[in-house]
């Protein structure tokens, strides 16, 4: 007998290339079974999700949820396993002298996974800006948090805005995958200036310093040092880090995401690995809402359903290292489950400029599941719930 059965759902799998009608069974925190009703047996808990998407658990690999401790973090719950979301990346909220708190005080107390990527500067967002001088970035204490704290810490985070450019020039970049290479963990890099100080050619000595792993965060970003040029054309960096297998990566945040940039990108030919949020708090009540929404604003932008499924499933947990039980319902994986309802009306979705897109359907959180345990979303972001902005209201 299974613990938990979904019946009769929408099942998408990308990474097992699997898309019809199926059961789900789940026992003892794992996937259990994946075929038709007549051969799913009985359950403890059934949940018919006739006319749902079920997927695996939504990935988000861009927050910031170091709550109580970031002025902008957002409880990860909330955004998390309550908005049909399993696991959470901590993006560089903090530092090596300001790890210490997600261990403590968030991890223990949240549901939902986190996973943190340590910011290069040893205070990590906790100070604006981050890095100040010389002296925010110690190498050697970066690296010992790592060691310290292995069990959640998976990567090191660096931002390429300035002051933190006009200190250390391409320095940065070095000392941070200097950082990320002898810890033996990812690196991830924030393009887009917000103060429009430093080069915006900086992109192209960028990408090439960047490996097979690496991961690009603001991809769709219309401040200088992102991937397009002054006559908007994709700089030839781009395509060439994405066959070296850097990871492209689209967080939205308040500032970084622009319709129009992502729209001049896909039309070049270069297709994100990964749908993220970047959500903090003023973000979550202000322009990004929900990861759910997200995916939202990507089926406005034309992607296939199941390409947006593949880009907060399959492909984040691949670019974490984590595709051995996360991204996948395959028997045996951490039951982790996205129960989603694509609901039709006539919405509108924004950018972090304001720009908008009109779409006729909108991914809404329906339940959740972490390692078995079933969770049903909160009241929501918006004071009428999930959905976007209805065009009538416009």
């Amino acid at each position: 007998m299974h613990d938990l059965l979904l019946r009769n759902g929408m099942v998408i799998d990308p990474l097992q290339n699997i898309r019809g009608i199926y059961d789900v069974g789940v026992k003892d925190g794992s996937i259990a079974f994946m075929g038709s009703s007549s051969n799913a047996g009985s359950a403890v808990e059934v949940y018919d999700v006739k006319g749902k998407i079920v997927c695996p658990g939504l990935i988000d690999i861009h927050t910031h949820v170091y709550d109580g401790f970031y002025s902008r973090g957002v409880e990860p719950d909330k955004v998390g396993v309550y908005a049909g979301v399993t696991t959470l990346v901590d993006a560089g909220s903090a530092g090596c002298d300001t790890v210490g708190g997600f261990h403590k005080y968030v991890i223990p107390h949240s549901h939902t996974e986190i996973i943190c990527f340590l910011h290069i500067c040893r205070t990590g967002l906790s100070t604006s800006p981050d890095i100040l001088h010389r002296e925010s970035i110690d190498l050697e204490s970066t690296i010992k948090a790592v060691d310290n704290n292995r069990s959640f810490v998976k990567g090191i985070k660096v931002r390429m805005v300035s002051p933190a450019l006009e200190i250390f020039g391409m320095q940065l970049p070095i000392l941070a995958k200097e950082a990320a290479r002898t810890a033996g963990v990812k690196l991830m890099v924030h393009i887009g200036d917000v103060e429009k100080r430093y080069d915006p050619n900086v992109i192209r000595k960028l990408l090439p310093i960047l490996d097979e792993g690496d991961i690009v965060t603001h991809l769709f970003t219309d401040k200088p040092g992102g991937v397009l040029d002054d006559n908007n054309k994709l700089v030839p960096e781009a395509k060439e880090a994405v066959e070296r297998g850097v990871w492209m990566d689209t967080a939205h945040g308040r500032l970084n995401f622009s319709f129009e940039v992502g729209k001049r990108v896909l039309d070049q030919g270069l297709i994100p690995d990964c749908i993220s949020t970047d959500i903090t708090m003023p973000g979550r009540l202000n322009s990004v809402h929900s990861m759910t929404e997200m995916m939202t604003r990507f089926l406005a932008l034309g992607l296939p359903l199941d390409e947006i499924i593949a880009m907060t499933t399959q492909n984040p947990a691949m670019a974490l290292g984590y595709d051995d039980r996360l991204g996948s319902l395959r028997i045996g994986n951490q039951a982790d489950i996205s129960v989603l309802e694509l609901r039709s009306g006539n919405w509108v979705v924004y950018d972090a400029l304001g720009d908008s897109l009109v779409v006729d359907h909108a991914f809404v959180p329906f339940l959740t599941i972490k390692r078995g345990k079933v969770f049903l979303p909160n009241e929501g972001p918006r004071d009428w719930g999930w959905e976007p902005d209805s065009v009538s209201v416009i």
